[in-house]
């Protein structure tokens, strides 16, 4: 079978970790379907209107194509005028696809509107079935919810016509749902990496960890900072270290200073996966202060290393977090998060590495990924 995947976030030559996560379930898939890519990438200034770039590792053959976005300033004018040059790059895309590859059986449009709005033209073009995957948390935080009624009524449309609806969590799913988007969906998790790494021995004892980017209405970074302050008074083991970039990297950092933390929070700025993992490595635990997470791979990373994880009840972590592996708090309560950093460091509760890992073996491997997605695969064109 020949999948040809339309994501809206993929990583490439803009960034090579947008959408790292969607790449990741793709080579999962890749062994068991011969699967094709093509990522559209808007890019202010480019030389030609299109350009084209193919990469072909990993299993996956992916095809890059950037195309001339417009910055003009009326917000209205620039959307449309943008929906037109995204169409027709994906169209010369498309002609690569099928020049080199052939035209796929099945075509997977990734996070909505305009890969879907794509796949569906191409599917009833060529006679072809596409399905839609969701991992955004817009869907969540009300973001889809202020949307206007013609957003609504194309995405309601383009989800009718999907022949199969997947999310990445169960909440996600039962948003989609909440919003009339689908009576049916398919959980397809990430791929957790790392559980075929060694188990670390020991941790820096008070070191905590956060992986985020760093966008503090999503990830509460500064509920930490604050909670770390607080947590300090009482051990002064307690410090802190961020992976990740962001908008308000200056926000934080200046923050970080005025709690008189300069000393005891390092910003690492943004890592390769196997770096991070080993960074992960030697923490005593990993902080999920999220206020909206569809799934939270970084929670899964951290169990892989037989981290514990202090997570907020904000979606994705609910479905990894137990007594065995972890702590359970709620969003924006900093004086809980505080608590539950002192217990770490004071022992209060004691975690086993191999029995923290223990808890996601078997969900979250490549293999069963790629199982899950190749099932569904048939069953859509069948």
């Amino acid at each position: 079978m020949h999948v040809l995947l339309l994501p809206k976030w993929y990583p490439g030559t803009h960034d090579p970790q947008l959408g790292d996560f969607i790449r990741k379930q793709a080579i999962a898939t890749s062994g068991l379907v011969r699967m094709s890519v093509m990522h559209l990438v808007p890019v202010p200034g480019l030389a030609s209107a299109v350009e084209m770039s193919v990469a072909d590792s990993a299993g996956l053959w992916e095809l890059e194509v950037r195309y001339r976005a417009t910055i003009i300033r009326w917000r209205p004018a620039r959307k449309a005028s943008n929906l037109i040059r995204y169409w027709r790059a994906s169209l010369r895309g498309w002609q690569r696809v099928r020049l080199e590859r052939g035209l796929p059986d099945l075509i997977h449009a990734y996070i909505l509107v305009r890969p879907a709005l794509f796949a569906w033209y191409m599917g009833m073009r060529h006679r072809r079935p596409f399905i839609i995957s969701e991992q955004s948390s817009e869907y969540i935080d009300g973001s889809y919810a202020a949307k206007g009624f013609a957003f609504h009524a194309l995405s309601r449309f383009l989800f009718r016509k999907a022949k199969a609806i997947t999310a990445v969590s169960h909440v996600l799913g039962e948003a989609l749902r909440h919003h009339r988007l689908c009576a049916n969906y398919e959980v397809t998790p990430n791929v957790v990496p790392g559980l075929d790494r060694p188990l670390p021995v020991g941790h820096e004892s008070g070191l905590f960890m956060m992986v985020a980017d760093l966008v503090d209405r999503t990830k509460n970074i500064s509920g930490v900072l604050r909670a770390l302050a607080t947590a300090r008074l009482a051990d002064e083991k307690a410090h802190l270290a961020i992976i990740g970039d962001g908008p308000d990297r200056a926000m934080l950092e200046q923050l970080t200073a005025q709690l008189g933390l300069s000393g005891y929070v390092r910003f690492l700025g943004r890592m390769a996966n196997a770096q991070v993992l080993d960074h992960l490595a030697n923490a005593q635990a990993v902080i999920i202060n999220s206020n909206v997470e569809t799934f939270s791979v970084v929670t899964g990373e951290a169990l892989a290393q037989g981290k514990p994880v202090i997570a907020t009840r904000c979606g994705g972590p609910q479905a990894f977090i137990t007594p065995e592996n972890g702590v359970l708090i709620d969003p924006r309560d900093d004086d809980a998060l505080a608590k539950a950093m002192l217990d770490m460091i004071r022992g209060g509760k004691t975690y086993d590495a191999a029995t923290v890992r223990g808890t996601i073996e078997g969900r979250f491997s490549p293999q069963v990924v790629g199982e899950v997605f190749n099932r569904i695969y048939k069953q859509a064109v069948s």
